[in-house]
């Protein structure tokens, strides 16, 4: 097949959306189909990349990490002069989205868009932040997800979010898949000598994404709390963001600045190598649509602290691959990671087991295989017509550009911003 992914964020962004879309276009490349991928330009992206379009973007939008793709289509429809797609396949419903939906339109192939984020938990990064800004986003997603023939779920609770919001097309669970033999592998005692951390430590980790929708403030509180009350304990932490400040104040007043190591952004096999150097997994993120992260460290045989929220509860099974804690609240958190460490050698073993069966269940080539039966489903029936420009989702749309005032603010930063050489 000829699958077009249409994306906002890919590398080398690092970031649950960019890995997704990078991990299914692997597989699905290494089974035999072509996969072109349209995506924004980023600092550091390769001058040569094989069935990659870039487009330019505005980077670090509003002091986020994110950048904005300028809705530039020109470059894209010279590329579909020599590529067919017989699937679009979009990753945001929003700027490069909106190119997704006419080409799909324009060709009457089949429109899939993968639901990742919970918008609405994300608008804090744009001017004019509002509960009315909330519900327009809330709208403008469901409204896409209607505009297209099939919507991807990462996880049963969104599945079930969406149905309730009002989505009528078909809803298929299909999670992030993960490259077991990638987090199988790596040697967490490397990792451990290069970030300080003795050999006979309890080490505390997490990785992610380091931002306020992340519940980070909450994690590194219940973390030092942890930390105060076992000596032999580290916390290390993997990711960069907005809230790694307040992160490192929290430590540095509980007088644990000494005790958390900070390893910044790591892939491929040195990520592997930090998982395989923690002995439980600290996650405390409410906005979830999967957790890949947990997926991640299961697969490297750590179990998993997770406060009971969308992503988590769908992995996490309580005293089976890690504890599932009811609610945010600190005292109960700590005493999940106490839990974990009071554990004999014997019953880690069995927890580290049970995390590696939970990933092996969400394996990269089960779930792109899943997808590419979606694929094929769709591809055996006619595209049905959709009214884009009279649909919910255009209206929402434009209120929200209306409230954002984000034109203004891309055609103001454009000039400044645009990568150079990026321009058509």
């Amino acid at each position: 097949m000829n699958i077009l992914m249409v994306t906002n964020v890919f590398t080398p962004h690092v970031g649950g959306v960019a890995k997704s879309v990078r991990g299914f276009t692997d597989e699905i490349r290494r089974i035999g189909h072509r996969v072109l991928v349209v995506a924004p330009s980023f600092e550091g992206a390769p001058e040569r990349e094989e069935d990659v379009i870039r487009v330019p973007a505005v980077q670090n939008f509003n002091g986020s990490d994110f950048a904005v793709p300028m809705p530039i289509t020109g470059r894209i429809a010279s590329a579909l002069k020599t590529f067919s797609p017989e699937i679009v396949h979009s990753h945001h419903p929003f700027l490069l989205g909106d190119t997704a939906l006419r080409v799909a339109a324009s060709r009457e192939v089949p429109a899939v868009f993968t639901h990742h984020t919970m918008y609405e938990e994300y608008t804090h990064y744009v001017p004019g932040d509002s509960p009315k800004l909330k519900r327009f986003v809330v709208d403008l997603a469901t409204g896409y997800c209607n505009l297209c023939d099939a919507v991807v779920a990462p996880s049963e609770t969104v599945a079930e979010l969406l149905s309730r919001r009002g989505v009528g097309v078909r809803i298929e669970v299909i999670p992030t898949g993960v490259d077991l033999r990638v987090f199988e592998s790596g040697g967490g005692g490397d990792c451990r000598r290069r970030s300080g951390i003795p050999e006979d430590a309890f080490v505390v980790g997490h990785v992610g994404r380091l931002a306020p929708e992340k519940n980070m403030e909450f994690l590194a509180e219940a973390v030092a709390a942890f930390l105060s009350r076992n000596a032999n304990a580290r916390f290390l932490l993997v990711g960069e963001g907005p809230s790694k400040r307040a992160m490192l104040a929290a430590f540095d007043a509980s007088g644990l600045s000494g005790r958390i190591h900070t390893a910044g952004v790591l892939e491929h096999r040195e990520l592997a190598a930090a998982y395989k150097a923690m002995d439980v997994f600290a996650f405390a993120s409410l906005t979830e649509t999967q957790g890949m992260v947990l997926a991640e460290s299961m697969a490297a045989g750590v179990p998993v602290v997770a406060v009971d929220a969308p992503g988590a509860r769908e992995v996490v099974r309580d005293r089976e691959n890690g504890r599932l804690v009811p609610r945010a609240e600190g005292r109960a958190f700590v005493e999940a990671l106490q839990w974990i460490a009071d554990r004999e050698p014997g019953e880690r073993r069995r927890l580290a087991a049970g995390a590696a069966r939970t990933a092996s269940g969400v394996s990269m080539p089960r779930m792109a295989a899943k997808l590419l039966a979606l694929y094929e489903s769709l591809a055996v029936t006619r595209r049905a017509p959709k009214a884009i420009e009279a649909s919910p989702w255009t209206s929402a749309r434009k209120l929200i550009e209306e409230e954002w005032k984000i034109l203004r603010n891309i055609a103001h930063a454009a000039g400044e911003a645009v990568l150079p050489g990026s321009a058509e």
